[in-house]
């Protein structure tokens, strides 16, 4: 594992489809998180009903970026096999799951959207401004799935710079009109919530265009009907990684349900705090999608050592990358609550857990690259198994928040432990499946 430390012969492939990924990956939440930063001089309780809202669309986006995963390592594969037909047929049966599941999430949110949060634990002061944010995001969901499919589909082409420019075209869209509609047009939370939308319809729009007419040919995109072995397989996949996701939303909602029960402030830091903590995430995960492309190239092809070679140095990277993320995220402490709220209630309480924060990077690192490259192996059971564990454990802390007074800084404890288990099943299954079994020499790995 130290040669993973030196300099590799995968560098160059790993910089060419990681470094537009982390772009993309880090402009992505930039929607949220410019919601949150515009929401959060509205107050507390705007900040605390986006918070609620939101998390029913992270519950959304958990059960359907199957969509997302489970095309990567099958186009990956496919190009890999030098089979590009069946990677556009991979694409095509993707775009099409997606049509019909966001069209009826859409529906089903804004029909029941007012239960849904006060399931969630919207109280009268926050419910109000919450259904309005959700019932209009709501008409959103088929073009964010559309969007997930679009970034899956051409990380498997080994393409990861269109993903990157339709992200910040749809990311300026936002930019542009949440003041506008917020403060120009006096329109609060439901300004936000349609600046989303445009913007999302937009990315989906520009990403169809690409699929069906621009690079139709290069892709293998064909008309017609989606394959029903090609639709299996998706599905197959996808029922592993709706297990996962539904695992992950369940410890984040569940996070989020013991927050807003702590009270208005506490959740308004909450938010801010997940908000962050998704977005660190995402920036090392540009590693994993990197692990998720590469690997399952090379594995479609036959190369299990090579695969193997990339996933140790991708390890390495990751563990460095948290590190670094770690320090930032200290250096700017003092100033990092107030650029989202004013309220001094809420950056007193969100600096009670910004530590946590902190120290949770590494782990992180290590995490979303092992993941990552057991996606690109299509260890989707494996997965879904494994995670289901880490939620097991993070909800059972939870329980004990509320009856132990332990307050905000028992509901990130709790992720921490989610995120502590996670690290150790997915080392062991990271261990097995690529033992040191494999026949022939390794990659030169000269020391930089």
């Amino acid at each position: 594992m130290i040669e993973a430390f030196r300099r590799s012969p995968y560098d160059r492939e790993i910089i060419r489809i990681g470094l537009p990924a982390l772009g993309a990956l880090a402009a992505d939440p930039l929607v949220s998180l410019v919601d949150t930063a515009f929401i959060g001089r509205l107050g507390a309780e705007a900040l605390a009903s986006v918070a609620i809202a939101s998390s029913i669309f992270i519950a959304v986006f958990a059960v359907f970026n199957f969509l997302e995963y489970a095309v990567t390592p099958f186009v990956a594969q496919s190009i890999g096999a030098g089979r590009r037909s069946e990677a556009g047929r991979f694409t095509v049966a993707a775009l099409a799951i997606s049509a019909v599941a966001g069209v009826i999430a859409s529906a089903a949110l804004v029909m029941f959207g007012e239960p849904l949060l006060r399931i969630f634990g919207a109280n009268s002061d926050v419910l109000g401004g919450a259904t309005t944010y959700l019932r209009i995001r709501a008409l959103g969901v088929p073009a964010l799935l559309v969007i997930l499919v679009g970034h899956g589909a051409f990380r498997g082409y080994q393409d990861t710079r269109t993903p990157l420019v339709v992200t910040l075209g749809l990311n300026v869209v936002n930019l542009v009109l949440d003041p506008i509609l917020i403060f120009g047009l006096g329109w609060g939370i439901a300004g936000a919530a349609w600046a989303t939308v445009v913007a999302q319809w937009f990315g989906a729009a520009w990403f169809l265009l690409l699929f069906f007419r621009i690079r139709k040919e290069e892709l293998g995109i064909e008309f017609g009907r989606p394959h029903g072995r090609t639709v299996g397989s998706l599905f197959g996949a996808g029922k592993s990684m709706v297990l996962r996701n539904a695992s992950l939303l369940a410890s984040l909602t569940a996070a989020t349900m013991v927050a807003a029960r702590v009270g208005t402030v506490p959740v308004a830091a909450h938010q801010i705090a997940i908000q962050l903590w998704i977005f660190m995430a995402l920036v090392i995960d540009a590693l994993a999608i990197a692990g998720q492309a590469i690997v399952g190239k090379e594995l479609g092809a036959g190369s299990r050592r090579s695969a193997r070679a990339v996933a140790n140095r991708l390890l390495a990277l990751g563990l460095l990358f948290g590190v670094v993320l770690a320090a930032a995220m200290a250096g700017v402490s003092p100033w990092l609550a107030s650029w989202f709220t004013p309220d001094e209630r809420v950056v007193l309480a969100f600096a009670s857990i910004l530590p946590i924060l902190v120290v949770m990077q590494p782990i992180n690192g290590l995490v979303f690259v092992w993941d990552g490259v057991a996606i690109g192996a299509a260890a989707f059971g494996f997965l879904a198994w494994s995670t289901l564990a880490a939620a097991v454990a993070a909800i059972g802390l939870l329980l004990a928040v509320i009856p132990l007074g332990w307050g905000i800084r028992g509901v990130w404890s709790a992720i921490v432990v989610l995120m502590l288990v996670r690290a150790t099943t997915l080392w062991w299954w990271y261990a097995r499946r690529f033992a040191q079994s494999e026949r022939g020499p390794s990659p030169s790995s000269p020391a930089i």
